[in-house]
């Protein structure tokens, strides 16, 4: 049950760091709010580290900064993609993908469930189709590179799963601090050649305080799957933290008065419904 709850909930925090770094990448743009999350996000780890604990090992800094460097590829992938459109089918098709990838490994490398767990995963990944559906006038077909990008952004985010979930148990937060501080070099490394090249845009206060507080969710919402991952197994965390696109609607329906679509509350309520069927498989 835990695992199952820790799941859903990371999706939700997931979904709102998403939010807050859309606004934030509206004002300063994608790169350097990726860029100042990743620094927002590292203080709030070296903050609870002390209080959290962890032992240092090379599996766990050697996994964590592997992870690291995942993601920021992911991201930049998913970025992409989502550029090129139409992100009504590129969405939710890299979250299908982040869900399948780590779900099968976690299936070949023994995870087991009831009858009715299997039925859940099913459950859970159609609700993560419906839910990271966006309703999208005038979309096209999407082009063998977007597509591909878009797989591609998927897989990775899996493999970044499958390396959190290779780390001891016993290291606490050590692993997301390798983790965001290899996040944290990389693109301020990107940053620092655009600016090089005099490509520089003003930096609001507005921005800075949005993607700031975009990496302190995605922080949260990385320590959340952690604890997920050493409470139960990668299999269930990997369908549900798939659901992240469901933290991003419920916001955006309350803060900017965005309409959730038909199919976007059937996705959500089939969500809860795996999430309830996992906690007792």
């Amino acid at each position: 049950m835990p695992a199952a709850i820790l799941g859903l909930v990371s999706a939700l925090v997931y979904g709102s760091a998403d939010f807050v770094g859309g606004l934030a990448a509206r004002a300063i743009g994608p790169l350097r709010t990726t860029a100042l999350g990743a620094v927002g996000g590292l203080a709030l780890l070296l903050l609870a580290l002390p209080f959290v604990g962890g032992t240092w090992s090379t599996p766990a800094l050697g996994w964590g900064a592997a992870s690291g460097a995942v993601g920021a590829a992911a991201v930049a992938l998913l970025y992409a993609c989502l550029a090129i459109g139409p992100m009504s089918i590129l969405s939710p098709l890299t979250a299908v993908v982040s869900a399948i990838v780590p779900m099968v490994w976690g299936l070949v490398g023994g995870d087991r469930f009831a009858p009715i767990g299997y039925v859940a995963l099913g459950l859970a990944l159609v609700a993560v189709v419906l839910v990271g559906f966006v309703p999208e006038r005038g979309a096209v077909r999407p082009s063998a590179r977007a597509l591909g990008m878009a797989v591609a952004a998927g897989a990775l985010i899996g493999v970044f799963l499958i390396m959190l979930d290779q780390t001891p148990a016993d290291s606490g937060l050590v692993p997301l601090v390798a983790n965001r501080t290899v996040n944290a070099a990389i693109m301020w490394t990107i940053v620092g050649v655009l600016a090089a090249r005099g490509v520089t845009r003003r930096l609001p206060r507005r921005g800075l305080l949005l993607a700031l507080g975009s990496g302190l969710l995605d922080a949260s919402a990385n320590v959340l799957i952690l604890l997920g991952l050493r409470a139960g197994d990668l299999t269930t965390m990997s369908v549900l933290v798939a659901l992240y696109p469901a933290g991003t609607i419920v916001l955006a329906a309350f803060v900017l008065r965005e309409r959730i679509a038909p199919v976007q509350w059937i996705g959500l309520v089939l969500a809860v419904a795996a999430a309830g069927m996992l906690a007792v498989a």
